[in-house]
């Protein structure tokens, strides 16, 4: 962020800092409690590939989003699955 301005959108881009840090936080507590808890995220954010990434790294087990927004989705995943882009 410069200036004020965000280089993206944080309501269609997870803010991994912010936002992110509290989402690995959920994630960890909740499963020290549940171990067998699902935990996933819907909206935008689970068709953004760089959000998709960031959660698959924090520990979720699914996204949802948009159909239009699935096949991105889909191989975002995929991608994240085998750790193409790491």
């Amino acid at each position: 962020m410069s200036k004020g301005i965000f280089a993206v959108s944080p309501f269609e881009s997870i803010d991994i800092g912010g936002v992110g840090e509290l989402v690995r936080i959920g994630t960890k507590a909740g499963r020290e409690t549940k171990p067998e808890l699902k935990i996933g995220v819907c909206g935008e954010h689970g068709g953004d590939p760089l959000s998709i990434g960031f959660f698959h790294d924090a520990g979720l087990d699914y996204v949802s989003c948009s159909p239009f927004r699935v096949p991105v989705a889909r191989l975002e995943a995929g991608r994240s699955t085998v750790g193409v882009g790491d």
